[in-house]
């Protein structure tokens, strides 16, 4: 169990995160559940209290997967009218395609860029201190 990250080589954020990899050895898991991120990497034993991607992966989800389907569902209905079977067999399923399997690979991307670019919570620096 190495501390060190100078002994890793960087690897880029996206190639480890959509594949739910450690950031730093890319070997370990970095999910432990569908969103639950683990502790730490069972590989190189990297702390992973580092992370905190929040909302952030929700936000993409919902402006680049959610409101695109459900605009094709308003699309649907203020041209066709279809019944609600239409709603429940072709609109309800992309709208859970286009954001359900998104989630987690956009998680692992932004954790594992946190990461790479040394993400930190910002302080506040007074003069003089």
């Amino acid at each position: 169990m190495l501390d060190n990250n100078a002994m890793w080589p960087p690897i880029e954020p996206w190639q480890v995160g959509i594949r739910g990899r450690c950031p730093r050895c890319g070997e370990g898991r970095l999910f432990n559940g569908f969103l639950k991120l683990a502790s730490n990497c069972e590989s190189c034993g990297l702390d992973y209290s580092f992370a905190d991607p929040a909302d952030g992966p929700a936000f993409f989800v919902i402006c680049f997967g959610c409101v695109p389907s459900v605009l094709f569902a308003v699309w649907a209905e203020t041209t066709f009218q279809p019944s609600i079977w239409f709603h429940i067999l072709v609109s309800l399923p992309i709208v859970l395609l286009t954001c359900i399997p998104l989630l987690r690979p956009l998680k692992g991307w932004l954790v594992a860029s946190q990461f790479h670019h040394k993400a930190e919570e910002g302080k506040l620096v007074r003069q003089g201190e």
